[in-house]
């Protein structure tokens, strides 16, 4: 270690060659090393300014803030190496300190152990007696005992202790069953997300791991959040509906803490279906944001995507939902990611009828001809058709009040009802599809639109 005039000598060098990054960054970690943090923190920014991305110049800064009680500031510079997959194992030894510090002691414990399960050799006695929570177990593990810190909620729908998320676990009750016509998009679902949990040793043979990425896009009221809700049911999964108070927030940094968070809650109730509705919010396109902030939720988005490695995320289905996939970046496109695009169409004819007669199974009917309804809402998805239904309802239940009796709902009603309601956003959002497929279509990612938006709307 240099004695202060040593140190003097480098000071004098580095100001004489400012623009000399190995004598900067040397100079930074001496003055780490011998204690003097604020003159530390002071040259790493200085060499920040030359390498903005050199992971050592940022760990080292962050170790600075870290030693000077400074944890939301070191958080903020380590963000972009936690972001990356397979950063380095002290990286997540120095988050965990931070996040200690920050009171966060269930993640801190998650960022340790996943560190030293990596390299035992950064293990640090002192931070892990300090540390009560241990790491997310791997998949298949056994469920923690009854009153774990982290054993499932003895309720349904209630949140697990995961700080930082503010989601909830849900059981589903729904099934493909429950869902109307969409045969080509159910029976895509089930090979490419179900199938994998529910025959792991036929996809293992092939390589194939359970888990993955599904992107549902269509126009509004089509079933999308439905329909994820069903596959989570058909596969006695857990349930995790995001929306985008659970993520979003004032503060910079935070949000990208939110959508860690909740994604760890995912992995601790695999086999999970972690659901995120309008996901375009989420998942911007880059080059169309001015604030880095932002810019920094999306790659935060991708990170967890990826995974830490390439098992953190198995069991865990991430479907989105979105009106407006060209919205959507492109990377989340990549395979791995958000790389399987199904379209969930208006609803057919035949569909429509499907839907009809779900909508009405619990009701006091006559006989009906769901069919004559569904050939006169044309353009109708299924939020319109349940707003038909609950038009007759609210009639019939004026008339059975006035008669004292229930009086059957009756295809005349459905009819009547199905006049006086519009289809909401449909033809719009075909209009809109359609000037995307015909001028902006190089790639070829919306082929699948193509019959679509050919035909009269």
């Amino acid at each position: 270690m240099l004695d202060d005039a040593g140190l003097q000598a480098l000071r004098e060098a580095a100001r004489l060659s400012p623009g000399n990054l190995p004598l900067r960054q040397h100079l930074a970690g001496q003055l780490l090393a011998m204690g003097y943090l604020g003159e530390a923190e002071a040259e790493y920014r200085a060499a920040l300014v030359l390498a903005p991305k050199d992971a050592g110049i940022m760990a080292g800064l962050a170790e600075a803030f870290v030693r000077q009680s400074a944890y939301g500031a070191a958080l903020a510079a380590l963000e972009p190496l936690l972001a990356s997959p397979g950063y380095p194992p002290k990286v997540g030894v120095l988050a965990a300190r931070a996040l200690l510090g920050e009171g966060d002691t269930a993640r801190a414990g998650y960022r340790y152990h996943e560190a030293v399960s990596r390299d035992p050799s950064v293990a640090d006695a002192d931070l892990a007696a300090r540390l009560s929570a241990p790491p997310a177990p791997p998949y298949g593990a056994p469920a923690p005992p009854a009153g774990h810190a982290y054993a499932a909620p003895a309720s349904a729908s209630a949140p697990t202790p995961v700080d930082g998320a503010t989601a909830e676990v849900e059981r589903s009750r729904l099934n493909f069953a429950d869902v109307a016509g969409m045969e080509a998009v159910k029976e895509s679902l089930r090979v490419k997300l179900l199938l994998p949990i529910q025959q792991p040793d036929l996809f293992a043979a092939y390589g194939k791991r359970a888990g993955g990425g599904v992107l549902l896009y269509g126009p509004p009221g089509a079933g999308k959040t439905h329909l994820a809700r069903a596959a989570a049911g058909e596969l006695g999964a857990s349930f995790v509906n995001v929306g985008l108070a659970d993520i979003l927030d004032m503060y910079i940094g935070s949000s990208e803490r939110n959508l860690r968070a909740t994604f760890e809650l995912a992995r601790r109730n695999r086999p999970c279906v972690l659901f995120f509705d309008e996901v375009d919010a989420l998942a911007a396109r880059r080059s169309d944001m001015r604030q880095a902030h932002t810019r920094q939720l999306v790659n935060q988005f991708l990170a967890e995507l990826d995974g830490v490695d390439q098992n953190a995320n198995e069991g865990v289905l991430v479907l989105a939902a979105t009106n407006a996939p060209w919205y959507v970046d492109v990377a989340f496109r990549r395979p791995g990611r958000l790389d399987q695009p199904v379209f969930v169409p208006p609803p057919d004819p035949a569909a429509r009828a499907a839907i009809l007669r779900l909508l009405c199974r619990d009701k006091p009917l006559a006989e009906m001809d769901f069919d004559a309804v569904a050939r006169v809402t044309d353009h109708f998805v299924g939020a319109d058709l349940k707003g038909v239904v609950d038009r007759a309802v609210e009639v019939k239940l004026q008339q059975s009040i006035s008669a004292g009796r229930p009086i059957p709902l009756s295809t005349p009603d459905l009819l009547a009802a199905a006049q006086s309601v519009r289809p909401t956003a449909v033809r719009e959002w075909m209009a809109t599809a359609r000037n995307y497929v015909m001028h902006s279509n190089d790639s070829g990612a919306w082929d699948e639109l193509l019959p679509w938006v050919k035909a009269k709307w």
